[in-house]
């Protein structure tokens, strides 16, 4: 199937009632291993990066390992540029070739995202891309954007004005979903998500997804969260696959790059696998 629209996925997920992972890749490693991932769960799949690895790595170098490894590949997949609040970075992304992009400006007054939203969808759609919006602070810094502090959480008229007004492709509302590691089982509002949902049908992102139980998910997805966001369970699954590789070296005194590349790619392969079981997003691939 090769590199599809962020709508095509979507849209398919949220008529269907299943999630899509959208999983944060920080390398090549990450990227080629969450790809193999889908191919190996026969499910669609969105690939993220932050404006912190795009900064890294580079936009060009990101997208030439985008290009290089979606060729020809059985999957429907997508490249987005998630939680960006710089319009230059989403410009450049655009530009190169991104599916969709976050436009963060949750930081500001909601009339000013709405008008800054709405230029940036008109400059996304030049390029047949998409962008998902939101108008409330997800609460945790991810990749050095955002706060600690809990945002304002804004009403559903407020919503649906934006939404109607910006023509967004996918919402991510805040339902008191967190960046980062939860310290307990997070306290979900699925009645705003059900309400959004019934007012105004158009897929919602569900951000923070690391860390919430299977009946969560499972709930949440039936209500219409098309698209789950995963970082922080790729970050861990990275370090943690590393580390455990690595002490294995150690007490074996032997020291081989590419068994470790190996480990954690298997790893990585198995996370997103499993998260597209636990999503029903496996066998939806077209």
């Amino acid at each position: 199937m090769s590199v599809v629209s962020l709508k095509d996925i979507v849209d398919r997920a949220f008529a269907e009632r299943y999630g899509v992972p959208a999983i944060n890749v920080v390398n090549d490693l990450t990227l080629e291993a969450v790809l193999q991932g889908a191919v190996d769960a026969h499910s669609p799949v969105i690939v993220q990066t932050s404006v912190k690895t795009v900064r890294s790595v580079g936009a060009k170098v990101l997208f030439s390992m985008w290009s290089s490894m979606t060729e020809g590949i059985e999957v429907p997949v997508s490249l987005h540029l998630d939680h960006c609040p710089y319009r230059d970075v989403i410009s450049e992304c655009l530009a190169i070739g991104w599916n969709s992009v976050l436009f963060d400006a949750s930081e500001l007054p909601v009339e000013e995202n709405q008008r800054q939203t709405i230029e940036v969808v008109a400059e996304a759609r030049r390029y047949g891309a998409h962008v998902e919006g939101e108008i409330e602070s997800i609460t945790g810094v991810e990749d050095g954007i955002g706060s600690d502090t809990d945002g304002k959480r804004e009403s559903l008229d407020v919503s649906l004005r934006f939404i109607e007004a910006t023509g967004i492709d996918v919402f991510a509302p805040s339902i008191g979903n967190a960046h980062g590691v939860y310290a307990k089982e997070p306290d979900l509002d699925f009645d705003k998500v059900g309400e959004l949902v019934a007012a105004h049908p158009i897929p919602i992102a569900l951000h923070g997804g690391s860390g919430m139980t299977d009946t969560q998910f499972h709930d949440l997805i039936a209500l219409g969260c098309a698209k789950v966001n995963i970082s922080t369970s790729l970050k861990m699954t990275f370090m943690q696959s590393t580390l455990s590789s690595l002490e294995q070296a150690r007490e074996k005194n032997k020291w081989d790059p590419p068994t470790l590349f190996s480990d954690i790619s298997a790893d990585v392969v198995g996370l997103t696998t499993s998260l597209a079981r636990t999503f029903g997003s496996a066998g939806k691939a077209w």
